[in-house]
């Protein structure tokens, strides 16, 4: 089983924030600048929202309001649902499908320690299923001392 402590360990624990004090257009500049399509908003290091690129297109651009004009804190998501490190992939993937969200922060002690995306859910359910494959074909051909290729 691969939980959230292992994925982190793989990809690190960087996270992105802004304030909810940041514009939209400062917080889009952060995104563009590390890759990644949503930033936490941390309001004196605590955990106030994440800020995506789909609240972007829907409640900036849809709306027709200004990304250097409108604050951070008017449009994210105020209700975050969050991991801790000994939680599983499966964990992660039933809480992003049910709640239709891409990013979970990771909190332990009550800090942000990291956030899970749900590349990095796909990335590692994928890697997990051809080690298994691998496996099952090691253990139907017999070769248990040789390498087998997974597909």
């Amino acid at each position: 089983m691969v939980y959230v402590r292992d994925i982190l360990r793989k990809k690190g624990s960087d996270v992105r924030s802004v304030s909810p004090r940041a514009t939209v257009l400062e917080a889009l500049e952060v995104m563009a600048e590390h890759n990644v399509g949503a930033v936490l908003v941390l309001d004196e290091g605590k955990l106030a929202g994440v800020f995506s690129e789909r609240d972007y297109a829907r409640k900036v651009i849809l709306q027709g309001r200004a990304s250097k004009d409108t604050l951070v804190s008017e449009l994210m998501e105020g209700e975050v649902f969050c991991v801790g490190l000994s939680d599983d992939i499966n964990t992660c993937m039933a809480i992003m499908t049910l709640q239709r969200i891409r990013h979970l922060p990771v909190l332990d002690e009550g800090g942000v320690v990291g956030v899970v995306s749900i590349g990095d859910v796909v990335k590692e359910t994928i890697s997990d299923q051809k080690f298994t494959i691998r496996e099952l074909k090691k253990y139907i051909t017999g070769s248990h001392g040789q390498e087998v290729e997974a597909d």
